[in-house]
């Protein structure tokens, strides 16, 4: 349970940045391929729903965890959370390539570790 823990207080994280981007933090350069200092309408819309999926992302790592624990066979949160470990492992290589440092410096990591624990609950499910 302790890293479903790590992958969610990380999420919150993440949610606190995107409800900073939606509200027009100067923050955009860690983000959205760094291209804007301050977002653009529709990428803090993007920020706004961002925080729906890791609300989404952290029932489903929880859910994992749960199982994991408690022995029960195999359910939705095992497709759940193999998508996680793909789309956090996708999300590593995309930031990595940014043209934007800052967001290849902090975000690269950030989502190693979502993948890594999202991995290791796949393999423990």
């Amino acid at each position: 349970m302790g890293l479903a823990v790590l992958a969610v207080v990380v999420l919150a994280a993440l949610a606190v940045f995107q409800a900073a981007l939606a509200a027009g933090a100067p923050l955009g350069r860690f983000a959205w391929g760094g291209q804007h200092r301050v977002l653009p309408t529709k990428l803090r819309i993007g920020s706004a729903v961002s925080i729906v999926l890791y609300a989404l992302f952290a029932l489903i790592i929880l859910a994992t965890a749960e199982r994991a624990v408690d022995g029960t066979g195999v359910g939705i949160t095992d497709v759940g959370i193999w998508g996680l470990t793909a789309y956090f492992a996708l999300g590593i290589v995309m930031n990595a390539v940014s043209r934007s440092r800052p967001e290849r410096m902090l975000m690269t990591p950030v989502v190693a570790v979502l993948a890594g624990v999202c991995l290791a609950l796949a393999l423990q499910s």
